[in-house]
């Protein structure tokens, strides 16, 4: 019956809601009587259960990803446009994309507040926020206007990641964070998929403002799903019992949150967080260039109009979300197979993904624009399985009340390392040509990688493994 009192620690010495204390009966109080079984998630067995609800939580995350990167690339697609019509120049362009990248740095006040609010409310606040600043961009009659909105819109759309990173962490077990990732991660590419053709059906059939306001309208629509529909694991009533107990148990010890949230400047004492910061800074100026700059490269240097844009632009996204799901994968695959560590397998894939990278390197010599097209699709699959693989890595070398923090603050790192970029790509374009940057690109990849295996140190504990006992059910 409803509002039964329980103890959390059961015969087995496991609870899903304090694993910490498995093994410590006495150390665990019964729960309070609830009479409505939400609080704990206990609920009786007159309530629905989902089979695997952890996959659909995921699921809605990857809609978030697609609705966020919808509205990230929409201007890349209309700057074309908007350039005939305001007049934008590629370096007014360019000082855009940075008031972008500098909100976007502060993704570590977005992973605060996070913290702070919850998931549940935080992570929807700042979509709607992001969505009505994208709507607001077809109001601005200028490059000023635009870049105001973008800051803005930066800004709130920094809250992505840390909080996609922060909710993998909270309802799955360490051996799934990787290929999960990935799945959040094509949706992010799918967004990027979506955006030319949507955009350039706005603009064909109404005006270029039409596309904000479409992209927008859909972010606002999301908000509103994740609110009705998520919550957290220990709290969630159509989480069943076995798949808690599942989630919980498969949790590295040493990394359960403990005490209060942690201090900006104790992290930025931590050589792991440089470890997984730094590459992220050399390797995120590659995906601004697709983002941002590859259509731009296309209609400039390879003479693509707007119906080719719509044809040929999110080509490389597409190759890039089978690359979201390769970075998991090789790390198991190079687990399962070998001796090397949970930690020291992810390197691996971070590295094969470099040396995917390399060809990225001859976008601007070759001749035929289709091959240039190809190499860009090689780029977009090598960069995400490089990418995901160190996103991922928050989640493997912090506690779980560190990691959207820690994430907020790599984005800060990889967004400044896009900044940079983007900036001098504006600046000398003109004089240049993309050529070179190309070139730049798997080079600093090169730099990333070497990073990565020199500063990461795995976190040691003299707890015991996470699970205890007879082993886990898989649900």
């Amino acid at each position: 019956m409803l509002g039964l009192r329980r103890y959390c620690c059961g015969a087995t010495g496991s609870c899903p809601i304090h694993p910490e204390r498995a093994g410590n009966v006495r150390s665990c109080e019964p729960h309070t009587p609830d009479p409505t079984g939400f609080r704990t998630g206990y609920l009786t067995s007159r309530m629905p259960r989902i089979k695997g609800l952890r996959w659909w939580i995921v699921a809605l995350l990857m809609l978030g990803g697609i609705v966020n990167f919808l509205a990230r690339n929409s201007l890349a697609i209309a700057k074309p446009t908007l350039s005939a019509e305001l007049g934008l120049t590629d370096q007014q362009y360019a000082f855009i994309l940075g008031c972008f990248q500098v909100g976007l740095i502060l993704q570590p006040i977005c992973g605060y507040l996070l913290e702070r609010l919850g998931l549940r409310v935080g992570f929807a606040l700042f979509a709607v926020a992001w969505s009505i600043v994208n709507m607001a961009h077809g109001a601005v009659s200028g490059w000023l206007g635009l870049a105001t909105l973008r800051a803005l819109m930066g800004f709130a759309e920094g809250s992505a990641n840390p909080a996609v990173m922060k909710t993998i962490s909270a309802w799955f077990p360490s051996r799934e964070r990787g290929l999960v990732s990935g799945v959040y991660n094509v949706g992010a590419s799918l967004g990027s998929v979506m955006a030319p053709p949507l955009v350039a059906w706005a603009i064909y059939a109404y005006h270029w403002q039409a596309a904000f306001v479409v992209t927008g309208g859909i972010g606002v629509g999301w908000a509103l799903l994740w609110v009705a529909l998520y919550k957290d694991p220990d709290r969630h009533p159509l989480l069943s019992q076995g798949e808690r107990h599942y989630v919980f148990a498969g949790k590295e010890r040493h990394l359960q949150s403990g005490g209060a949230p942690p201090s900006i400047s104790a992290l930025l004492r931590q050589r792991n967080f440089w470890g997984i910061g730094l590459p992220r800074m050399l390797a995120d100026p590659t995906w601004g260039t697709l983002s941002f700059w590859v259509p731009s490269y296309f209609v400039a240097a390879r003479h693509f109009d707007l119906k080719e844009l719509a044809i040929f632009a999110w080509m490389p996204f597409l190759a890039a979300d089978v690359g979201s799901l390769s970075g998991g994968l090789i790390a198991s695959t190079v687990q399962r197979h070998t001796r090397l560590s949970l930690v020291d397998a992810r390197r691996t894939a971070f590295t094969v993904g470099v040396l995917l990278m390399l060809p990225v390197a001859f976008v601007g010599t070759v001749k035929s624009p289709y091959l240039a097209v190809a190499l860009l699709c090689l780029g977009g699959f090598a960069h995400q399985t490089l990418s995901v693989t160190v996103i991922t890595m928050s989640t493997d070398l912090f506690r779980q009340n560190e990691v959207s923090t820690v994430t907020g603050m790599a984005g800060t790192c990889g967004n400044l390392g896009t900044m940079i970029f983007t900036l001098l790509l504006g600046r000398l374009v003109s004089s240049y040509g993309y050529a070179p940057f190309f070139v730049a690109l798997p080079l600093l990849d090169v730099l990333g990688a070497a990073l990565l295996w020199a500063l990461v140190r795995e976190r040691t504990t003299e707890d015991e493994p996470p699970s205890q006992g007879p082993p886990v059910a898989e649900y």
